[in-house]
């Protein structure tokens, strides 16, 4: 079960805070914004470059994270923009070189890998040109369901879910949500087949 950490419940939550993990527009120069994502930046340096033995990583993780469950674990370099908005549960384990952009929140189930190179963004520009000069910015949250493997070099786009046991295909660009239970590959992601009986027993 996923549980949330002191140290990211202890991180400024002002206005501009809460526009952003609401997906409204927000001003990212915010200086409690600047604040969060310094923080985050020195626990992932520190993280990334210590090569301390796992007990040690682990401390690190869980002041870097919004809340994990068991048994998760990172393999550095890991990036990320804010880390208490990220939210993993059980078994979770990521690949080296994984970036999350979490200005909304990213909701991992259990039992998640994720292959080197995945990247998971929240995070969002205005199409129209005046406002993302202006610096406007925006987000949606991305949720990946329990017993998912997503391959290597993946990018999951803002405001996407992946459903259960699904299967994510290297190289695969996800801008659309993907159903529970099937293999799905390309880009843009598209459902290759949906699992066998065999596939899926004992989930």
């Amino acid at each position: 079960m996923t549980q949330a950490t002191p140290m990211a419940a202890a991180i400024a939550r002002g206005p501009e805070w809460q526009k952003m993990v609401a997906g409204e527009p927000y001003d990212a120069a915010d200086p409690e914004l600047k604040a969060a994502r310094e923080r985050c930046r020195k626990l992932y340096h520190t993280f990334n470059t210590s090569w301390q033995e796992k007990p040690a990583r682990d401390v690190l993780l869980h002041d870097l994270l919004g809340g994990h469950g068991r048994a998760c674990a990172i393999n550095p370099p890991f990036f990320c923009d804010y880390g208490a908005n990220i939210f993993v549960g059980e078994n979770f384990y990521a690949n080296v070189n994984c970036t999350i952009l979490d200005v909304c929140e990213v909701h991992i189930g259990d039992n998640v890998l994720l292959a080197p190179g995945v990247q998971i963004y929240t995070a969002a520009h205005p199409v129209a040109v005046v406002p993302r000069v202006a610096g406007v910015e925006f987000g949606k949250p991305v949720r990946i369901g329990n017993n998912v493997w997503i391959g290597g070099s993946v990018v999951i786009c803002p405001g996407v879910t992946i459903g259960d046991n699904c299967v994510i295909g290297a190289g695969s660009v996800v801008t659309r949500d993907i159903p529970a239970n099937v293999v799905a590959v390309g880009n843009p992601c598209r459902v290759l087949r949906p699992m066998t009986a065999e596939e899926l027993a004992g989930c």
